[in-house]
């Protein structure tokens, strides 16, 4: 799907707020609340748009650690972790990737003795690195169209 400057600017509405009101784009884009309506319907339709959610703060529900845990995976034991990986509830990403490691996971916890706990479980699959996450620089920064040159204002 070819994604017009009018798509962009909605869709960088709703990644900045998933709730706002069609009207409201409408009004800030400079179309009608129908024309918005269509708009993010076919971008839904064609899998541009793949849901809403809802945020929520991990250190509100009590999540006081956040950390970033490396798997390098023994032979054989790769897929095995990556049917696993997906009954963790401590893991909120997940990522295959390249390089010496295999996994790079996002992860939660209530504290350091639920890491050491958790970690435990992992060296089965592999060999592991963490990381203590202590803030986030960028955190959920909406994806923009590449196309945009920056402004020098």
């Amino acid at each position: 799907m070819h994604i017009d400057s009018l798509n962009w600017n909605i869709l960088n509405l709703l990644q900045q707020n998933a709730r706002i009101s069609n009207a409201a784009i409408g009004r800030q884009v400079g179309i009608s609340s129908p024309a918005v309506s269509e708009r993010i319907k076919k971008m839904e339709d064609a899998g541009l748009i793949q849901g809403y959610k809802t945020i929520v703060s991990p250190f509100a529900a009590e999540y006081q650690l956040k950390a970033i845990i490396t798997l390098r995976a023994f032979m054989g034991k790769l897929k095995p972790f990556l049917l696993k990986v997906k009954t963790y509830n401590q893991v909120i990403n997940c990522y295959r990737i390249t390089g010496n490691e295999n996994i790079v996971m996002e992860v939660v916890l209530k504290n350091q003795k639920q890491l050491e706990g958790f970690i435990d479980e992992l060296i089965v699959y592999g060999e592991t690195k963490t990381q203590i996450v202590l803030s986030h620089v960028v955190a959920h920064n909406p994806i923009k169209s590449l196309d945009k040159k920056p402004s020098n204002k």
